[in-house]
């Protein structure tokens, strides 16, 4: 009786599998979407939980058309649905060196091992500022910043601050991470934002006691650092024709804008 029973179940299990067979040649799916839980229950809550547009967009079966012993097409190409004519991105290569097809927005950097061009493929803005601006900055891997994609460290994690109480927002007023070295700032910039590199400059306009003292830097040296305006830009020419032939240069007399000689 045993033996009988063997043999139907053999039996049964033959015929399922003819039919999974022929069912595969003939291009129908005998597996629904339930069926996946049964087995992959913790990928499939993975993907439903983080799978963003792989989760909403496509389907398991979308991915996966074939389930072995009947099919081996079972792991797709990304470029299945990422054409590598679509984006720079999709060209790069090595799909799973930075991401899990069942998370892909949660990005690993550690098995990529020149990670900058990967970076750059998606972040172009930042990487033309690198190549235009260099700085130590370009200098870097893009991890030794972004630790975490889509996270960056405070400048003042490398970087001491230029007055004592600067914020890291602060930092931003004059400089941006990728063209760092490209200084520029509002005309409401706190004079004490310039007074961590120009100490001397600041010290003599705080003791100078024309009008010069009650300007803040940015008013004279506008937008861009390192901009210097003529006197004349606010002064015209306040002196009769024949001073301004003679002394051409107003610093002649008037020695130093941050210490005026009256």
């Amino acid at each position: 009786m045993k033996w009988n029973n063997c043999l139907v179940v053999g039996a049964i299990l033959m015929f399922l599998s003819a039919g999974i067979a022929v069912a595969a040649e003939e291009g129908e799916v005998l597996l629904t979407l339930p069926d996946c839980n049964k087995c992959h229950s913790a990928i499939v809550t993975d993907v439903t939980l983080n799978g963003g547009l792989h989760s909403s967009a496509v389907t398991c079966l979308e991915c996966h058309p074939e389930h072995p012993p009947a099919g081996t097409e079972v792991i797709p190409a990304c470029s299945m649905c990422h054409a590598e004519a679509e984006k720079e991105h999709y060209r790069v290569g090595n799909c799973l060196g930075c991401h899990n097809p069942h998370h892909p927005r949660a990005i690993d950097f550690t098995a990529v091992e020149q990670v900058n061009p990967v970076c750059v493929s998606c972040h172009g803005n930042e990487g033309e500022q690198l190549r235009e601006y260099p700085s130590k900055h370009s200098e870097l891997s893009c991890t030794a910043c972004h630790l975490v994609h889509g996270e960056f460290l405070s400048c003042l994690e490398c970087h001491g601050p230029h007055v004592e109480g600067q914020t890291y927002q602060d930092c931003f007023t004059c400089h941006k991470p990728h063209k760092p070295t490209l200084v520029r700032y509002p005309e409401t910039a706190p004079v004490s934002y310039c007074s961590g590199c120009h100490p001397k400059a600041t010290q003599d306009l705080a003791q100078n006691r024309t009008r010069h003292h009650d300007l803040l830097c940015a008013y004279c040296h506008k937008t861009q650092h390192k901009a210097i305006p003529a006197c004349e830009t606010c002064h015209g020419k306040p002196h009769e024709k024949s001073m301004h032939q003679a002394f051409p240069d107003c610093l002649q007399c008037h020695i130093d804008p941050h210490a005026l000689a009256k």
